[in-house]
């Protein structure tokens, strides 16, 4: 079985004219679909049709979407799924434009998952053929990629759990009340499947909610960069510029005009399965989070959407 990434995030926005402005002129994505009510977004440097979709009707997200390498490893992720004591259903190609038929489950943490294998193809904005460095009219962040998300649960533990044993992914950090893992509290886990330091990450909180989601960049300099574009366009930042002791990352908070938290995040150190997990207490959390200040402000904790 083998998940290659996060495929795509669906966002629920409250306006979406606004949210449009955001995510091409801000963020940087490039439009591959509009339909009334939804418009579809890439990164430049992403070959699939899209990596997210905005909808208008509310906050928060609709659901997830993963990719696996194999049309076979359905079949693998749909079986494990049931034996979790999951409800599953197969969507079929075209629930999601240009996405092929798959599985899709609701988790313990009410968030819905989708997987799938097979997305239409429409290249990157530098090409595969002698590829330059990055495109030349990059618009705002100029973004190249998704990259992770965090999302809220009651029990961390079970959704890590469910990652594991469904997903075959593993723990690259993890925030516990003590070392001893069988008589430790999780607070949050932070997982992933390749060696990318983390593709999803479950927080204590609030069934169903979604704390941020993350595009990817390239370094430091590239961070400031966006945080210069933020201020210019009067981009709400939550924290940052700043470093995470918890994945190494560099990183903004930021928030849509709908108020769903986004984030940049370059950097995190290679993740391998040999590696044994960064265990962090909670007398030490606010260092893991905020690396620099080490203090969490009150909005990082509290609001979600």
């Amino acid at each position: 079985m083998a998940v290659m990434r996060m495929g795509y995030v669906h966002a629920r926005v409250t306006d979406l004219e606004e949210a449009k402005n955001h995510y091409a002129n801000t963020v940087g994505l490039y439009e591959t679909l509009s339909e009334p009510g939804k418009v579809y977004y890439k990164g430049w440097d992403e070959w699939d049709h899209h990596s997210v979709v905005i909808e208008e009707g509310g906050v928060g997200v609709i659901k997830f979407g993963f990719k696996v390498e194999y049309s076979e490893d359905l079949d693998t992720i749909e079986k494990k799924a049931r034996d979790f004591g999951l409800t599953v259903e197969r969507m079929s190609k075209g629930d999601n434009p240009e996405i092929g038929d798959g599985v899709r489950f609701t988790s313990p943490s009410e968030h819905v998952f989708e997987v799938y294998h097979e997305a239409t193809m429409v290249g990157t904005e530098v090409g595969f053929h002698n590829p330059d460095a990055f495109p030349r009219h990059l618009v705002g962040v100029g973004v190249p990629a998704l990259d992770h998300a965090l999302i809220l649960a009651e029990d961390v533990r079970l959704m890590e759990n469910m990652f594991v044993n469904v997903f075959d992914f593993y723990p690259t950090e993890r925030a516990q009340t003590t070392l001893d893992d069988n008589d430790a509290h999780f607070i949050a886990s932070w997982l992933t499947c390749n060696n990318q330091i983390h593709q999803i990450a479950v927080l204590e909180g609030p069934q169903s909610k979604l704390h941020h989601f993350a595009f990817k960049l390239g370094d430091w300099n590239e961070v400031g960069r966006a945080a210069d574009l933020m201020a210019m366009d009067d981009v709400p930042i939550d924290i940052g510029p700043t470093r995470h002791g918890i994945t190494r990352g560099q990183t903004i908070y930021f928030f849509d005009p709908s108020g769903n938290r986004n984030e940049v995040f370059a950097g995190g150190y290679p993740a391998y399965r040999d590696r044994p997990i960064s265990k962090w207490t909670p007398d030490q959390l606010a260092k893991g989070i905020f690396y620099h200040a080490r203090e969490i402000n009150e909005r990082f904790t509290t609001v979600s959407t």
